[in-house]
């Protein structure tokens, strides 16, 4: 991904062309795209900005953190519920989609793992084992 170009480039490019020069002078001569040339000028006259937007981060997650206590509350209520069952449950009562991966980022951001049980699946002594306890809190 490419670097945002500096303040100092966009206030000289947005100089040069209230000076008179044209758009597509302006970006030859400073070694830019027209499209940032453009770009930078109709948020020059728009807004006044000179500055470069916020770039990167999370943009999405504020949809599904709306129905946050509604999971919580789901997992609360039956701690061996999968993925899918959550996402239908969502479906369902409140008329929102979520893929099952969007749900999963969600219990990560929040906590939540099952936890397995290392011993499970090989072969190891004959003992009384405890069952699987389900989704649980764990430090993030």
């Amino acid at each position: 991904m490419a670097k945002t170009l500096s303040e100092d480039l966009r206030v000289r490019v947005i100089g040069a062309v209230d000076g008179g020069m044209s758009r597509h002078a302006a970006a030859r001569r400073f070694g830019v795209s027209v499209a940032s040339a453009v770009r930078w000028l109709r948020a020059w006259r728009d807004a006044g900005a000179r500055a470069a937007k916020p770039r990167g981060g999370d943009r999405h997650s504020h949809r599904i953190e709306a129905f946050g206590a509604v999971i919580l509350g789901a997992i609360e209520a039956q701690t061996d519920i999968t993925l899918v069952e959550l996402s239908e449950l969502l479906e369902r009562e409140h008329g929102v989609h979520f893929a099952p991966s969007t749900i999963w980022r969600f219990g990560k951001r929040h906590g939540l793992s099952f936890k397995k049980k290392r011993p499970r699946g090989r072969a190891g002594q004959a003992r009384r084992r405890r069952a699987a306890s389900g989704l649980v809190r764990c430090p993030a």
